[in-house]
């Protein structure tokens, strides 16, 4: 039972049906978040912030009214809900009860890091290499307590916990810098976060902080990279990037139907090798881009998007799966209340295949290893892409050779899903921050290791290529 208050707003928005609206809802949220940088051997910044706010949607054919305010009281959603029924042309003489008490309330103790937990770590990490010239730790924990009403009288709740660990070095030897970074991600209270509960291995900060550093390390005897098409090895550690960006975004519904798509109009084609089967899976517990419900109350599902080489299905929220007469997915999310909700991914990856990494290694012969991403450009439209990468090989004759630097990974997103001739065992599941229409939500990425034929890869070398 919701009270009194409550009951009364979804008989209210209910309501909207009766004059004329197609759907509609009431997205409401209390957030509080912390955060605490430390940069160049002294803590920064240490900052705490509250979003307590409701937007409220009404849709009426094919246009859709949208406001949203601060606050979480009676008052601010129905002053919310009358403004939008006046916005979409309803006119409903709105009245309610009053109050300025909070629907929702979320008093979350401030968790911190001691200073003296950084200075340890920084110190750690000056010892164990001389060329280190600075190191940076964000440390940032939250939690969002979100109610949804929808038109159909449905009330939904999600309690979302989140926390993170970023490490970035710079490292200097003879004039030359080398930056590198690592990061962890997950959906969890900070307990659980720090005791690794969820299996990830990475939730330590030595240990992440320890791998920025190696990879600096490694950087700083990097050679110039070829140049040229070649065969290249993507490792699982290299993180999702170009399956998020060159094609998740192209399946998201919204983007679909505004013709922006290389795959509008292509369910039960083949759009990759037969290797590859791509999902998306917002319920896989603790990772970044999980959650129970998603921002218009739809329950989180498991959708598999690409199934051995065949598309399937495109992610939806509730206005495209209207337009498009497409399955809803549960992938309607925003940023905050401040914003409507747009298909977004949520945990989006290749499955794992059969091959061994050794096999595949051996097996591509002369080309790059690529065990990190960095970040890129893409055109949704066109699928064509290009990524830099963070940490490279050269690859001979399935050894793996020096590491490279100024590498870019230059390519088409649907022509490099056909050619895919190889698929590892080992997923690796990796955090990031999604942007698509000036909003940013968490995502997960992630992909086992990809061998994949002729990628076009940049770098400061023009000699020949592998």
């Amino acid at each position: 039972m919701e009270s009194p208050i409550l009951d009364s707003i979804r008989e209210t928005i209910a309501s909207f049906a009766k004059l004329g609206a197609d759907y509609s809802d009431l997205y409401m949220q209390s957030g509080v978040s912390h955060s605490t940088l430390f940069d160049d051997e002294r803590l920064d910044t240490v900052s705490s912030s509250r979003s307590d706010g409701l937007g409220v949607r009404v849709v009426r054919g094919e246009n859709t009214a949208f406001t949203d305010t601060m606050g979480v009281t009676p008052d601010s959603a129905y002053r919310a809900i009358a403004d939008v029924s006046d916005l979409s042309g309803i006119g409903a003489a709105v009245r309610g009860p009053e109050g300025k008490e909070p629907l929702i309330d979320l008093d979350m103790p401030v968790p911190s890091l001691d200073v003296g937990f950084f200075h340890d770590l920084d110190k750690s990490l000056r010892g164990e290499c001389e060329y280190l010239r600075q190191a940076t730790f964000r440390y940032r924990t939250s939690v969002k307590s979100v109610l949804v009403i929808r038109g159909d009288g449905s009330v939904v709740r999600d309690l979302r916990k989140y926390t993170g660990f970023m490490a970035q070095v710079v490292l200097e030897r003879d004039g030359e810098l080398r930056t590198a970074y690592e990061t962890r991600s997950l959906l969890s209270s900070a307990d659980e976060f720090w005791s690794g509960n969820f299996g990830d291995g990475g939730s330590c900060a030595h240990e992440i902080a320890m791998k920025a550093l190696s990879r600096g390390i490694l950087m700083l005897d990097a050679v110039q990279c070829p140049a040229g098409s070649m065969t290249v090895l993507l490792a699982g550690s290299a993180g999702g990037t170009m399956i998020h960006e060159a094609c998740g975004h192209g399946l998201e519904a919204d983007i679909i139907q505004k013709d922006f798509s290389v795959y509008r109009g292509r369910i039960g084609e083949t759009v990759a090798d037969h290797l590859v089967t791509i999902i998306d899976d917002a319920t896989i517990p603790g990772r970044y881009g999980s959650y129970e419900y998603d921002d218009e109350g739809t329950p989180a599902a498991r959708n598999v998007l690409v199934e051995s080489g065949v598309l399937k299905s495109y992610m939806s929220d509730i206005l495209s799966a209207r337009i498009g007469d497409l399955p809803l997915t549960g992938n309607g999310r925003r940023e905050s209340y401040m914003y409507p909700p747009i298909p977004r991914m949520s945990n989006t990856y290749i499955s794992a295949g059969q091959s061994e990494f050794g096999e595949l290694l051996e097996g591509m012969g002369s080309g790059i290893l690529v065990k990190k991403m960095g970040g890129g450009e893409v055109n949704p439209t066109s699928g064509d892409f290009v990524f830099y990468v963070s940490e490279g090989y050269l690859v001979e004759n399935g050894r793996v050779g020096p590491a490279v630097k100024g590498a870019t990974l230059t390519g088409n997103g649907p022509e490099a899903l056909m050619n895919i001739i190889g698929v590892g065992r080992e997923l690796v599941l990796e955090p990031g921050t999604c942007g698509k229409s000036g909003q940013s939500v968490p995502v997960t990425d992630g992909q086992p290791t990809l061998l994949i034929k002729n990628l076009t890869v940049g770098g400061s070398d023009t000699g020949d290529a592998c």
